[in-house]
């Protein structure tokens, strides 16, 4: 199985700098004008998952909440400082203080937090 997260921005071009700029994630695919959307898809490496992001004008965008993350396990302290540095974006407290105590949490553009977690994530383990 292969998938697929999907996300409407009004924000497009400044979401894809935040993600495949700072935090790293190769784009593997755009379109345009496609039935009245534009999209980017952004992989996230050894995964069979990538990040689409789409724009269009007849829709409006979803509004963050602080339990809607994207976790990032990056394996060491080193490797979450490196990023955050990169990502220019200041930590922001997590709803939820397991995070706090694991990584660092930030925001894109449209404000949807990205937890960056300095450990690897066993599967079978909670996360």
């Amino acid at each position: 199985m292969q998938v697929r997260i999907a996300r409407q921005t009004a924000r497009l071009d400044a979401v894809v700098e935040f993600y495949r700029d700072r935090l790293g994630l190769p784009e593997i695919g755009r379109f345009a004008g496609h039935d009245g959307y534009d999209g980017v898809m952004l992989g996230l490496p050894g995964t069979g998952t990538h990040l689409e992001f789409t724009a269009t004008a007849h829709l409006d965008p979803p509004r963050p909440h602080p339990e809607d993350l994207i976790v990032l396990y990056l394996g060491d302290r080193p490797a979450v400082d490196a990023l955050l540095a990169r990502s220019g974006t200041e930590p922001v407290p997590s709803a939820n203080p397991y995070w706090d105590r694991c990584g660092v949490t930030v925001e894109d553009p449209d404000g949807f937090r990205v937890v960056l977690v300095a450990e690897a994530w066993a599967r079978g383990e909670p996360a």
